[in-house]
Parts: structure tokens; sequence; C-alpha cells
């Protein structure tokens, strides 16, 4: 019966969900076929300290968050439209100059024009799908679905890379920007081809008001429709900001959130500088391994936890993952360093947490968020990239000082910090919207 539900959910999907479902894919895989290399990269063409590479990501990466929640909150006022195609066209820009620069200042400073295309664009992406999608349940399918298919991008680009001996280089990052120009031409079809079927429906729903007018006044939903009303409620960033600094729940939620990702992004940045200056045999196919194995689990388990875990509320299902990704971290930290299958092993029982938290802590803030708000809510959910953003410094200043088992050991301690926080969340106080937009 679940499945004949889910079929028929995926066939609410409008054209531009598959349009975002379809680019999502060739982008991301695009993307992981170099992007987790650059340390390795700057580390054998500068011969920089874990802390030095740190520094350049994490700076980059704090940047790109902080302009990730303005633009977030400004694409409620202006329309997410022309804010994808800005952050479009700097994710071709800052490839193309990633694949041209050869020096350290040059790096930092197309690094952080990277960083902050991909902070725009993820929120955007979610805040989109709320606005094209009214049905909780159908929604809730397509934030999953578009999880799932990035991880088939991510699963498929490294190995590609190393196929193709593309792997390392840094003119393979010309691929990425190609492939979102791509994306970009398929987005402005899409985004026309919706409106057309937004005022198909638009039609439809008029002629039904006839007979039932009450009945059909919930039903009535074009992205119009939606985006006026967005304008007029949310109101100027004075009260956006009163909302977030009202709603303790939700601050409560983001600090726990940026300490998970904190914990998370030492795969993607400390784990592969730790592995590079250990000089672990045939370190390119273990990195590359180890994101195609990240990127299977997740395609292979995603829509199985999700029916497994469908009786538990969202909270539960993010402390089982916490408790996953705590056993990950003392793994990494035990596994000595030439046992190929012991990085793999860990980076499996990562992935299953990854799994079950990253498109459950999405969900979590779209029911959190109210509707004319939602583009506001998605940007402050960017603020866990903090954690994601000053991963690679603190990773990096515990790797030059304590050496990778302590940091996988101090990453384990905090996923208990992190349990406990979530643990909170149902007594904290939510403010009353209402008086707030009067």
């Amino acid at each position: 019966m679940s499945n004949v539900v889910s079929v028929k959910r995926f066939k609410e999907f409008p054209p531009l969900m598959w349009i975002l479902l379809f680019g999502s894919f060739i982008t991301r895989g695009s993307y992981y076929m170099v992007w987790p290399f650059l340390a390795v990269i700057l580390y054998e063409k500068f011969a920089l300290s874990a802390t030095h590479v740190g520094l350049i990501l994490s700076s980059a990466a704090v940047i790109s968050v902080l302009v990730s929640f303005v633009g977030s909150a400004l694409s409620d006022r202006i329309g997410r439209h022309q804010l994808m195609y800005a952050s479009g066209i700097l994710y071709i820009i800052s490839f193309s100059l990633l694949a041209e620069v050869n020096t350290i200042a040059g790096y930092s400073l197309v690094i952080t024009l990277c960083s902050i295309a991909t902070a725009l664009w993820r929120p955007l992406t979610s805040a989109l799908i709320g606005d094209i999608i009214n049905d909780k349940g159908t929604r809730e399918l397509a934030m999953q679905s578009l999880y799932f298919v990035v991880n088939v991008g991510c699963a498929v680009g490294p190995m590609l890379g190393l196929w193709l001996g593309l792997t390392g280089e840094q003119s393979s990052f010309y691929i990425t920007a190609v492939a979102f120009a791509f994306l970009l031409v398929l987005l402005w079809w899409g985004f026309h081809q919706h409106s057309k079927f937004e005022n198909e429906k638009s039609l439809k729903a008029n002629q039904r008001s006839a007979n039932s007018v009450e009945s059909d006044k919930n039903s009535i939903s074009s992205e119009t429709k939606n985006q006026t009303e967005i304008k007029a409620k949310s109101g100027g960033s004075n009260q956006i900001l009163k909302v977030l600094i009202a709603d303790k729940l939700l601050q409560c939620l983001i600090f726990a959130n940026i300490l998970c990702m904190f914990i998370y992004a030492q795969m993607d940045s400390s784990l592969i500088q730790y592995l590079t200056r250990a000089k672990v045999p045939d370190l390119l196919q273990l990195i590359s391994a180890m994101i195609f194995t990240n990127a299977l689990v997740i395609i292979s388990t995603q829509f199985l936890l999700l029916k497994l875990m469908a009786s538990l509320s969202l909270v539960s299902r993010i402390q089982v993952g916490l408790v996953l990704l705590m056993c990950s971290q003392v793994w990494l930290a035990v596994n000595p360093l030439t046992l190929f299958w012991g990085w793999i092993g860990a980076i499996v029982v990562m992935s299953l947490a990854e799994t079950i938290l990253f498109p459950t802590m999405n969900v979590h803030i779209d029911r959190l968020a109210p509707e004319h708000l939602r583009g506001a809510y998605f940007g402050a959910a960017s603020f866990y990239e903090f954690g994601y953003a000053i991963a690679p410094l603190g990773g990096g200043i515990i790797l030059d000082q304590l050496g990778g088992s302590w940091l996988f050991f101090i990453a384990a301690a905090l996923t208990l910090i992190v349990i406990y926080l979530y643990s909170m969340l149902d007594n904290l106080p939510r403010p009353d919207f209402v008086k707030i937009e009067n």
C-alpha cells in the first residue's frame, strides 16, 4: 500500500521538480568529481600545513554562510528565480577561474566565490520545493528525492573522474562550470513550463469555483500567487530577525546542528588532510572509494530507512542518526592507517548516520517554518554551515597539535552534546507569529 502511495506522490511532482532533480544529479556529479581533491591540490602544489589549508577553506565557508542567510531571506521578497540565476552564474565564473588560478591568494578568493555560490544554491532549492509543492507528504518525498539524486551524482562523480584520469587535475573544474551552464538553461525552460502548468491549474480551479467556491480555496496554488503572498507577508528584515530571535527552539536547533555539521565535515576536509599527510597507500583511490561508498550507502538505504523509521518522530530519527555518527567517529579514531577496508567500514556507518540526519533536518525546518517566512527559516538553517565552515580550520589545528586520533575522539564527544541538545527541544518556547506579524 505504501508503495502505491509513493508512486502516486511521485506523479504529483510538477515538471519543475523533475528538472531540479536532474539538474542536481549532473551538477553534484561534476562537483564531486573535483572538489574533494582540492585539499590534496593545495598540499601538493604549495606544501601548506593542515592549519593553513583549513584557514583558507574555513574563511571562504564563513563568508558564504553569512551571504547565504541574507540571500535566502531576500528571496522571500524578490523571488527565488533571480537569485538562483545569479548563484548559477557565480558557479560558472568561479569554477572557470578555479581551473586557471595558480597563486595562494587566487585560490583563496576563488574558493570563497565557489563557497558563496554553493551556500546560496542549497537553501534556495529547498525553499523553491516548498513553493511549488503544497502537499506536506509530497513535499517531504520531494526533499528526500532531491537528497537521493544528489548522492547518486556523488557516487558517479568521483569514480568517473578516477576512471577518466581527471582526479586531482586542476583543469577538471571546467566540467563543473559547463554542468551549471547546462542547468541554468534547463531552469530557464523549467520556470517557463511551470508558469504554464500553474496557469492551467488556476484556470481549472476557477472553473470549479463556480460550483464550489469554498471547497476550492485551498486547492488553488499558483507560484505567482505564492510569491505575491510571501512578499506581502514577509515584511522587512527587522521583522524576520524578530521572529528568529524569539524562536528559542530554532536557536537551540541551529547550535546543535552547527556542532553536527562540524563533526560530519571532518570527512570532507580534515580526514583527507590526515590521510594525505600520513602518506596512506593508494591515497587517491582511497579518497574516491570513500566518497563512492558514502553515496552508495545513501542511495541503497535512504528509502528503506525512511520506511523503517516512519513511525518515529523527526527528533527520534535524528537521535538514532547521532548515535551512529558517534560510533563512526570512534571507529575513525582507532582505525590503523594502512587498513583500507577499515576506513571504508567507518564511512559506511557515518553514511548511515547521514542518510537519517540530513534529509530529516530539512523536513524538520520545513515543518517549523511559517509559510511566509520559509526562505528566512531555510536561510537561518544555513547557519548550520558555520559548523561546516569552521571544520577545516578547527580540524587542521587539532591535526597539527594533537593528531588524527584525538580529532575523531573529540568529534565523538561533541556528538553527545548534540544528543543532549535535541532532547531539550520540546521544552523550548516558540514565538506567536500572529502577534509578530501585527
